[in-house]
């Protein structure tokens, strides 16, 4: 049976080697026919603790790793939106 890959974001990468992934998939509601969004968190095996928060990412079933882990990320398909710039704080004093 194949695997199952998923395309997700990471909203946590505090827990050592895992990351939970927010997973969004869009159905139509069943009575009005409105499309609603629908999303689940996975948590997911990340050997090099490499996945930052805010970055979408692929996902793979695996075998159980621990009670709730039975994924891993694959690759990173985008980075966050939140990435951290040097700021050039050596401004000169203008209007002496």
């Amino acid at each position: 049976m194949p695997k199952r890959i998923l395309i997700g974001t990471v909203v946590s990468d505090k827990t050592d080697k895992t990351v939970t992934v927010l997973v969004e998939r869009k159905v139509q509601h069943p009575l009005y026919g409105k499309i609603i969004r629908r999303s689940k968190k996975y948590h997911a095996h990340d050997e090099d603790n490499a996945f930052r928060t805010g970055e979408r990412v692929r996902i793979e079933e695996t075998k159980p790793i621990s009670k709730t882990k039975t994924w891993k990320v694959l690759d990173r398909l985008g980075a966050s939106k939140g990435v951290a710039l040097d700021a050039n704080l050596d401004v000169e004093a203008a209007g002496n």
